[in-house]
C-alpha cells in the first residue's frame, strides 16, 4: 500500500510572507449569485462548525445570524485551533460585536491569512455571501492547508492522497472535486480502504449513484461522526467544498486511527516482550536455585568416609532416608516445574515470532537434567556404600566377638601349660614315675594336637579382621601375636620335654594301663565337650529362613550324636569304676590322680551337664532367629505384594497417558480435563507410594538386603513414580500449549483436530514423533507439499524449520508449531518498523516525546530507555532508532 506523507508546511515566521490561497482562485465568483450553490454552502460549512463547536457544547442553526455577535465566532476559532483568543465583550451593542469580529478577524489574520474584501462590519449585519466567504477562508486555513503530499498544494495534495487511496477500486477514477464523485462510488471507496467492515464495495452499484452517494454519507454520519455536509442530488459544482471538507476530515481521521492501531500493535509488541523477559528472569532465577542446590548435595553424597562403629553408619543411614523423604521431592517438583516453564515459554517466543530463549550458560534444561542425573548417580552410589559398609561392620562386629571368645577360651587352656611344661620332675622321678610322666605328655601331646585347629581359626580371624578394616585392628592384632607365640613356645616346650622323657623312658616302667587308656579316651572326649561348648555358644549371623533352617538342622545332627557321646562317657566312667575296683579288689594303694591325665571323671560329669544345659539353650535362640527370619520373610512378602501392584500400576498409568496424548477423543480441553483426572487419580494413589516407603524402611531397620519376592526395588518404584509425576505434568503442559498455540495463532479446534487426526494416521508405531517420509507423506495428504521435484525442495526446507538438529524425527509440538506458522497470522519486525514509522510521522527516526505522548506510560518508557540513538542522515537531537529495536525484538539483529 503506497504510503500518503502528510506533515504542517507552515510556521509563524513563514507565513509573513507566505501569500495565502487566492480566494478568487478557490471561490468561484459566477456562483455567488447561483441560490443552488448558496443553500449547498451554507448546509456544508454549517455541518462543519457545528461538527466543532458541540465539542464546547454549542451549535449554529443560521450561518449569517449566529456568527453576527462574534461570541460563537471566537468559540470556533478556539476549538479548532486549541489556542485562547483575547476575552470577548459581552455587550449587546453593534460596536461590541464589531470588537468580538474584529479579535476573530485578527486571530485569524496571525495565522499568516490575508483576508480579501472581508470586514467585520458586513459579518455584523449578516451578509451572507461575507460569512460563508470568511468560513470557507478558516477551513482552507485550518482545515485543508496543513495536507501536504509531495510538495504540492494543499488542494492538489488532497486530491492527490484521494487518487492514491481509491486506485485499487474498479469504476472509480478521481480527477477533480467535481464530476469524479457525482455516482458516490470515489467516496464509498475511500471509506473501504481504511474501514472495510462498514461497507461491501463489491455489492456497489455504478448505476445507482444516489444510493452509493446516500450510502457513504449515512456511513460517515453515523460511524465516522462526520456529519452530513451535502445532498445526494446537489450537481457536482456546488458540493466541491463540500467535498474537500469531507475528504479532509476523512484524511484527519483514518491517519488518526492508523496512529491509534500502530500505538496499538506496538503496545501489544512490547507486552508480549516485557512479559517473556519476566518468564526468562524467573527462569533463570529457579535455575539458578537449582543448580546451587544439586552442586551442594553432591559431594554430601559422594563423601565416603566410613564411620567406625554400627550406631553412626545407621546415623549416616537415617539421614539419608530424611533426605529422601523430605528434602529430594521438593526438588523433583522444582525440576519438572521448571522444565515446564521453559516449553511454556519457548512456546509463547514462537507464537510471537520471537527467537528461541537461550539460558545463561550452563543452565540449560539438559544442564539441569545431565546434573539431576549425576545427582542420582552420587545419590544410587551413596545407598550402596551405606549399605554394604553397615554390612561390613555387621560382619566385623561378629568376627571381633568370635575372635575374643575363642581367645579367652584359648588363653584359659594355655595359662598353666607352660609352667607344667618347664617343669624338671622326671629327673627325681623312679622309672615308674618316669613312665607316667611319658604317657601324660603324649596325652597332653593329644590334647595340644586339638588345639591346632583353634589357634589356626583364632588367626584366621584376625587375618579377616585386617582385611576388613577393623577399628580396633591394633588390639586384635597385638592379642592374635600373643596367643601364636605362646603356641609357638608351648610347642618348642613340648618338643624338649619330650626327648627328656624319651631319654628316661627306658628307666621307667609302664604304669597301669587303665590309667593311660582313661586318659587316652577321656583327653579327647573332653576336647569334644569344649568343642560342643563352644560350638553351642557360638555366635551366628543369618539373613533367610533358608540359612537359619540350615543351622537349626545342623544342631540336630548334632544332637543325634548325643546318645553315641553319652555311651563313650559311660565307658570313660567305666575305666574310672574299673580302677577303683581293682584297687579295692587287690587292696593296691594309689593315689586317686591319674598320673596320665589332669581331667578328672567329675570334670568330665560336670561338663557333660553343661553340654546337655546348653543344648536347649542353642535350641532357644535358633528357634528366636528362625522367628526374627519368618517376621523378615513376612516384611518381604508384604512389601513384594505393594510393590508388584504398585509397579504395574505406574506403568498402566503411563501407557494410559500416553494413550491420551496421541487419541483425538473430543477437543483439547476434554483431553485437559482427562489429564486432570489422571492427576487426581495419582496424586490419590501417592498414599500408597509412601506405605511401601514405610515397609521399605522397616526393611533396611531389619538389615534385609534382597527380596526374591518381586523384581521391584524401592529405587524402581521411586523412579517410576518421578516419571509418572514428570510424564503427567509434561503431558498437560503439552495440551495446555497446543491450547495456547491453538487461541493466540487463531487456529479452529475442526483445524487442530484436522492436524491431530493426519498426524496420528502416519503415527504408525504410536510413538508420538514421526520419520522424515511419514511426516513428507503426512505434509503431501494436507496439501502443504507437492508429489514432485518443486515438492521435494519444499520438504527439504520445512524439514530445516521442524527438525533443526538433524535428528530424523518430527516431535507432534514441531508438527503443530509448523502448521500454526503456516495458517495463522502473527505479528513481524516490518509490520512493527511501520507502525514505529506512523508514530514518527514517517521519519526514519523517532523521537522522546512522540513516544510519551502515543504510548502508555510504562511502554513509552521501555521503549526509551532500549531504543539505540539514530545515527542516520538528517537525525535531531535526542533521536532514537525504531528500525534497530524492531528487528532486535524479533531476533533478525543484535542490540
Amino acid at each position: 500500500m503506497t504510503h500518503i506523507e502528510t506533515s504542517v508546511i507552515y510556521n509563524d515566521q513563514e507565513y509573513d510572507q507566505y501569500e495565502y490561497m487566492v480566494q478568487e482562485e478557490e471561490w468561484d465568483r459566477d456562483l455567488l449569485l447561483d441560490p443552488a450553490w448558496e443553500k449547498q454552502q451554507r448546509k456544508t460549512f454549517t455541518a462543519w462548525c457545528n461538527s466543532h463547536l458541540r465539542k464546547a457544547g454549542t451549535q449554529i442553526e443560521n450561518i449569517e445570524e449566529d456568527f453576527r455577535n462574534g461570541l460563537k465566532l471566537m468559540l470556533l476559532l478556539e476549538v479548532i485551533s486549541g489556542e485562547r483568543l483575547p476575552k470577548p465583550d459581552r455587550g449587546k451593542m453593534r460596536f461590541h460585536k464589531i470588537a468580538n469580529v474584529n479579535k476573530a478577524l485578527d486571530f485569524i489574520a496571525s495565522k499568516g491569512v490575508k483576508l480579501v474584501s472581508i470586514g467585520a462590519e458586513e459579518i455584523v449585519d449578516g451578509n451572507v455571501k461575507m460569512t460563508l466567504g470568511m468560513i470557507w477562508t478558516i477551513i482552507l486555513r485550518f482545515a485543508i492547508q496543513d495536507i501536504s503530499v509531495e510538495e504540492t498544494s494543499a488542494k492538489e495534495g488532497l486530491l492527490l492522497w484521494c487518487q492514491r487511496k481509491t486506485a485499487p477500486y474498479r469504476n472509480v477514477n478521481v480527477q477533480n472535486f467535481h464530476v469524479s464523485w457525482k455516482d458516490g462510488l470515489a467516496f464509498c471507496a475511500l471509506i473501504h480502504r481504511h474501514r472495510p467492515d462498514l461497507i461491501d464495495y463489491s455489492k456497489l452499484n455504478k448505476d445507482d449513484p444516489l444510493g452509493n452517494l446516500n450510502l457513504a454519507l449515512e456511513i460517515a454520519e453515523k460511524h465516522l461522526d462526520i456529519p452530513k455536509m451535502l445532498d445526494a442530488e446537489g450537481n457536482s459544482k456546488e458540493s466541491s467544498h463540500a467535498l474537500m471538507i469531507l475528504n479532509s476530515q476523512l484524511l484527519y481521521l483514518f491517519l488518526a486511527l492508523q496512529a491509534e492501531t500502530a500505538a496499538n500493535r506496538i503496545c501489544k509488541v512490547l507486552g508480549v516482550n516485557q512479559e517473556n523477559e519476566k518468564l526468562m528472569e524467573e527462569y533463570e532465577r529457579l535455575a539458578s536455585q537449582l543448580l546451587e542446590w544439586i552442586r551442594r548435595t553432591i559431594p554430601w553424597l559422594e563423601n565416603r568416609t566410613p564411620e567406625k562403629t554400627m550406631v553412626s553408619m545407621q546415623q549416616k543411614l537415617e539421614d539419608f532416608r530424611d533426605y529422601r523423604r523430605m528434602h529430594k521431592p521438593p526438588k523433583v517438583q522444582e525440576k519438572c516445574q521448571l522444565e515446564i516453564n521453559f516449553n511454556t515459554l519457548q512456546t509463547k517466543l514462537r507464537i510471537s515470532n520471537r527467537p528461541a530463549f537461550m539460558p545463561s550458560e550452563g543452565k540449560m534444561v539438559s544442564d539441569i537434567a545431565s546434573a539431576w542425573q549425576n545427582l542420582e548417580q552420587a545419590e544410587k552410589g551413596y545407598e550402596e556404600w551405606l549399605l554394604n559398609e553397615i554390612r561390613r561392620l555387621e560382619r566385623l562386629e561378629h568376627l571381633a566377638e568370635k575372635f575374643r571368645q575363642k581367645a579367652s577360651i584359648h588363653e584359659s587352656w594355655a595359662q598353666d601349660k607352660e609352667k607344667i611344661l618347664s617343669r624338671k620332675d622326671y629327673e627325681s622321678a623312679s622309672l615308674t614315675e618316669v613312665r607316667a610322666l611319658l604317657r601324660k605328655h603324649e596325652a597332653f601331646e593329644s590334647d595340644l594336637a586339638a588345639h591346632q585347629d583353634r589357634v589356626e581359626q583364632i588367626a584366621a580371624i584376625a587375618q579377616e579382621l585386617n582385611e576388613l578394616d577393623y577399628h580396633a585392628v591394633a588390639e586384635v592384632n597385638e592379642r592374635c601375636q600373643r596367643i601364636c607365640d605362646l603356641w609357638d613356645k608351648l610347642g618348642t616346650m613340648t618338643q624338649k620335654r619330650r626327648e627328656a622323657l624319651e631319654r628316661t623312658e627306658k628307666l621307667l616302667e609302664t604304669i597301669d594301663q587303665l590309667f593311660l587308656e582313661f586318659a587316652k579316651r577321656a583327653a579327647p572326649f573332653n576336647n569334644w565337650m569344649e568343642g560342643a561348648m563352644e560350638d553351642l555358644q557360638d555366635m551366628f549371623i543369618v539373613h533367610t529362613v533358608e540359612e537359619i533352617q540350615s543351622l537349626i538342622s545342623a544342631h540336630e545332627q548334632f544332637k543325634a550324636t548325643l546318645p553315641e557321646a553319652d555311651s563313650e562317657r559311660q565307658a570313660i566312667l567305666g575305666i574310672q569304676n574299673e580302677i577303683q575296683k581293682i584297687s579295692h579288689s587287690y587292696n593296691i594303694v594309689l593315689s586317686l590322680t591319674n598320673p596320665y591325665s589332669t581331667i578328672k571323671s567329675e570334670g568330665i560329669s560336670a561338663k557333660w551337664d553343661k553340654v546337655k544345659q546348653l543344648v536347649p539353650q542353642r535350641d532357644q535362640a535358633l528357634q528366636e532367629e528362625l522367628a526374627r527370619q519368618h517376621s523378615n520373610e513376612r516384611l518381604r512378602r508384604q512389601f513384594a505384594a505393594q510393590a508388584n501392584v504398585i509397579g504395574p500400576w505406574i506403568q498402566k498409568k503411563m501407557e494410559e497417558i500416553a494413550h491420551s496424548s496421541i487419541e483425538m477423543s473430543g477437543t483439547l480441553e476434554d483431553q485437559m480435563t482427562q489429564l486432570k483426572q489422571y492427576e487426581h487419580v495419582i496424586v490419590n494413589y501417592k498414599p500408597n507410594i509412601d506405605k511401601l516407603e514405610g515397609d521399605h524402611q522397616l526393611i533396611q531397620e531389619s538389615l534385609i538386603f534382597d527380596n526374591k519376592h518381586t523384581n521391584y526395588t524401592m529405587e524402581h518404584i521411586r523412579v517410576g513414580w518421578e516419571l509418572l509425576l514428570t510424564t503427567i505434568a509434561r503431558t498437560m503442559n503439552e495440551i495446555e500449549t497446543q491450547i495456547l498455540t491453538r487461541d493466540a495463532k487463531g487456529i479452529s479446534q475442526e483445524q487442530m483436530n484436522e492436524f491431530r487426526a493426519s498426524f496420528n494416521h502416519f503415527d504408525r508405531d504410536e510413538s508420538g514423533k514421526l520419520r522424515p517420509e511419514e511426516f513428507k507423506a503426512c505434509l503431501i495428504s494436507l496439501g502443504q507439499v507437492g508429489n514432485d521435484q518443486q515438492g521435494e525442495v519444499e520438504f527439504a526446507r520445512i524439514m530445516t524449520l521442524v527438525d533443526p538438529n538433524g535428528s530424523g524425527i518430527v516431535s507432534f509440538q514441531s508438527f503443530i508449531d509448523f502448521m500454526t506458522r503456516e495458517t495463522a497470522d502473527t505479528d513481524t519486525a516490518e509490520q512493527v518498523i511501520a507502525s514505529f514509522r506512523i508514530l514518527a510521522g514517517d521519519k526514519p527516526y523517532i523521537l522522546a516525546e512522540e513516544l510519551r505522548r502515543e504510548l502508555p506510560p510504562e511502554q513509552a518508557q521501555y521503549c526509551i530507555t532500549r531504543m539505540p540513538a539514530y545515527t542516520g542522515p538528517g537525525k535531531a537531537p535526542g533521536a532514537l532508532d525504531y528500525s534497530s529495536f524492531s528487528t532486535a525484538l524479533y531476533g533478525e539483529s543484535d542490540l
